[in-house]
């Protein structure tokens, strides 16, 4: 995932864009996706976010907030199949979330040309990025 912009610490607006860039929130958010996210917003188990990795702070990652733990938000990928969330580093520390994802931008493919195509991806290109309740219930039933 790359930010588009500045720091978002530093950011005058609460809101930025960022990139999907690997395949962890499949199919929530795929390569390519363009987000809208509001820094410094009140988060809860279930939402999406921008975070810093824990491992490597100059890496930004999206990934679903599952549950607050002792040390910082547990978090996971919308695709099992796929590494690099809690399940490899831990809890992330409240001070590296950055911001919560608000919706997503699928950019038009290059095969979408007909006019069926194209209201097709009229109708599925801007979604709100919703908070999945059931997290914290799928992660308890393992």
């Amino acid at each position: 995932m790359t930010e588009v912009g500045r720091d978002p610490r530093e950011a005058r607006v609460p809101l930025g864009i960022a990139e999907v860039t690997g395949p962890s929130m499949y199919p929530t958010l795929v390569h390519g996706d363009q987000l809208l996210v509001q820094y410094r917003a009140p988060v809860k188990a279930g939402d999406v976010a921008v975070l810093k990795h824990p491992l490597q702070q100059d890496l930004l990652i999206v990934k679903r907030l599952v549950e607050r733990r002792d040390g910082g938000w547990w978090v996971l990928g919308d695709n099992p199949a796929a590494e690099g969330d809690s399940r490899v580093f831990g809890t992330v520390p409240d001070e590296l979330l950055l911001a919560r994802v608000l919706g997503r931008y699928r950019p038009r493919g290059e095969g979408q040309r007909s006019v069926g195509a194209t209201l097709a991806w009229l109708a599925s290109a801007v979604r709100p990025v919703l908070a999945d309740r059931s997290v914290s219930r799928r992660l308890r039933a393992r």
